[in-house]
């Protein structure tokens, strides 16, 4: 089945972002509004530069590691991983496992055509796309 369907099928085409010069308390506060698991972040030619995640802007601000007045594009991830809308969600997961190999397994992945952000595919996609 995974190798049937193809990350354009399943993905989210509506993708959040957020500017590097975003407060990261108000970052967080959008992902927490939309209930989303990450927010790509994109400069002023919407040119995608990084990522930031709920999970570590909210252990972060937990555990109070960030001064006031700390923005996205001091904290974020500046590597982000990518799909393309045709690669089927086989090929999908093994890059989320892969890129994720020493950090973990990578939740989402940005989906990439030439060049142009057009969704982002999260694992509850995945789940989501599968019928039992």
């Amino acid at each position: 089945m995974l190798q049937e369907l193809k990350v354009k099928d399943v993905m989210s085409q509506t993708v959040i972002t957020v500017p590097p010069t975003e407060d990261v308390v108000f970052a967080f506060e959008k992902l927490m509004k939309h209930k989303i698991s990450s927010l790509p972040v994109v400069d002023d030619n919407e040119k995608l530069v990084g990522i930031v995640t709920a999970t570590d802007l909210g252990h972060n601000l937990i555990l109070d590691k960030y001064e006031l007045g700390t923005t996205v594009g001091e904290v974020m991830v500046d590597k982000v991983f990518y799909v393309s809308p045709e690669e089927n969600l086989a090929n999908a997961v093994r890059k989320m496992h892969e890129y994720g190999s020493n950090e973990g397994i990578i939740n989402q992945l940005v989906v990439l055509d030439n060049h142009e952000m057009v969704g982002i595919l999260s694992d509850g996609d995945i789940i989501r796309s599968i019928k039992v």
